[in-house]
């Protein structure tokens, strides 16, 4: 199978795994505030690791089937012992390896589909978006959740913690990923052949008005940023001083009583018009 993702630079350690289902916690609220696949019976969540958003999905919408790919078997198998601990989600899943620019499913297989932070980390998004929309059926609705980096803000003014981020992301861009593909996500729908598309942006956005949520983002913030260390750290695009500096920031911000945190994700919402 072609691999068509770009090298994914937060590992698939158990400590990343557990990441992501911190995230997949800490950003549902605002993820399926608008998400409604209450009349599907048979969607396909691409790049679905660790089983995160699956479970997510099968609790929130009870008379729903579920297919997850992923390429990592790794995650695959993860994906398994989570959803094997929910009761709710016996014999409602599948999960399966494969690259999502080619899903070895026959055409109009699913009547709905969902991505959450995948297509930053693909090289050609528009061939997997054209590959999701043969194997749904016509009118199949589409949800995905895209990454806008550029759009994350904290004060007080941390400068080791914007190196650091800055190398983030170029180092993801040149990996042939996009931490910016949200903002694209219309452009992307359309060249795909895909109808209706509406985008929202949902926007996390934390002050001394709301402490406590303040100070869990920051935390979850941090284990984001720290998952690519490895990563940035083999590549010579960070140094062990700055990765230091970077955490003694943010705890300060953490702490700080008039910190902010802002960031932005964008929502698509599509349909498949053949």
């Amino acid at each position: 199978m072609n691999d068509s993702t770009s090298p994914y630079l937060h590992g698939y350690s158990s400590i990343e795994q557990q990441r992501l289902r911190d995230q997949a916690q800490i950003t549902e609220r605002l993820i399926y505030r608008d998400v409604d696949f209450m009349d599907q019976s048979h969607i396909l969540e691409v790049g679905c690791g660790v089983g995160a958003q699956t479970e997510i999905l099968l609790r929130r919408f009870p008379f729903t089937q579920v297919t997850g790919i992923d390429l990592n078997q790794e995650q695959l198998d993860s994906a398994a012992q989570n959803l094997g601990r929910c009761p709710w989600a016996a014999g409602r899943y599948e999960l399966l390896p494969a690259d999502a620019s080619a899903p070895p499913f026959q055409d109009n297989t699913f009547d709905g589909a969902f991505l959450c932070w995948v297509l930053e980390h693909v090289s050609e998004p528009v061939s997997v978006l054209q590959s999701l929309s043969r194997v749904l059926a016509p009118e199949s609705p589409v949800w995905i959740t895209e990454v806008l980096n550029s759009t994350f803000f904290l004060d007080p003014y941390s400068p080791a913690l914007w190196q650091y981020w800055m190398a983030f992301n170029d180092y993801q861009y040149e990996q042939a990923g996009d931490p910016f593909v949200g903002a694209k996500l219309g452009n992307l729908l359309l060249e795909a052949g895909f109808s209706d598309i509406q985008t929202q942006v949902k926007t996390f956005h934390y002050d001394r008005r709301n402490p406590r949520q303040r100070q869990a983002i920051i935390a979850f913030w941090q284990e984001l940023l720290l998952s690519a260390a490895d990563s940035l750290l083999s590549a010579g695009r960070v140094d062990e001083p700055l990765v230091q500096a970077m955490r003694r920031e943010l705890a300060q911000v953490q702490n700080n009583p008039d910190a902010v945190f802002f960031y932005s994700f964008i929502q698509a919402h599509a349909r498949v018009s053949r």
